[in-house]
């Protein structure tokens, strides 16, 4: 599995704009160029450069086309790679792997209280992050860890956060089985990777710093 990740600027976003949005498909550019705020336009496109970057960097892939799946996911036609790309505050991040895979990144944003999203928890991850020392990391990994998995499993906003539990680091959806991993890409940002592919508990990940040509 390889993960990049990368992170926006406001200074070179016009570079940015120049040097990437071409090497894409007229729709991806005008996709991207619809965005109003120029955070949004930028994590987009940078999410898309590092899913070109590393399929050709780790698996001489110099050509891929993405389809979109009936659930709205996106997927790599003729291929047994699969990705996921997920991004949070200033960073964007893209993981590529040999199975199905969801991943989250989420800033430590302070001023988030665990209390403001109860309606969305089981009475038993309310509790857990209620007793926990450190009830913001309690409130982050319990947030990313669901969203690797809804990412994984596909479904979206179709997936109610609290229809489903993980314990252990594994979860039953619809009678199909899905295994997290927690990961650490950069401080100040939590992140989980999913999938129903039991190997992703050992794996270890190759992360790296994409930042040779922003």
């Amino acid at each position: 599995m390889i993960i990049l990740y990368t992170f926006i600027s406001e200074e070179k976003h016009q570079f940015i704009l120049d040097r990437y949005l071409r090497t894409f498909t007229q729709e991806i550019q005008q996709e991207i160029l619809r965005y109003r705020r120029w955070q949004d336009a930028q994590l987009s496109l940078l999410g898309k450069v590092l899913l070109q970057y590393g399929l050709k960097t780790y698996y001489n892939i110099f050509e891929a086309e993405i389809g979109i799946l009936p659930n709205k996911k996106p997927y790599l036609k003729g291929s047994d790679l699969y990705f996921n790309i997920s991004h949070s505050k200033d960073l964007v991040v893209c993981a590529i792997a040999e199975y199905p895979l969801g991943i989250d990144v989420e800033f430590s944003d302070p001023k988030i209280s665990y209390l403001d999203f109860t309606f969305q928890m089981t009475t038993n991850e309310f509790k857990e992050i209620h007793d926990s020392d450190d009830k913001t990391k309690g409130f982050f990994t319990y947030w990313t860890r669901k969203e690797a998995v809804i990412k994984a499993h596909g479904a979206g906003m179709m997936l109610p956060l609290e229809s489903f539990e993980v314990l252990n680091n594994e979860c039953v959806i619809e009678g199909e089985k899905f295994f997290t991993k927690e990961i650490f890409i950069h401080e100040g940002y939590y992140s989980y990777i999913a999938s129903t592919d039991q190997s992703i508990k050992d794996t270890i990940p190759l992360i790296k710093h994409f930042k040779e040509e922003v």
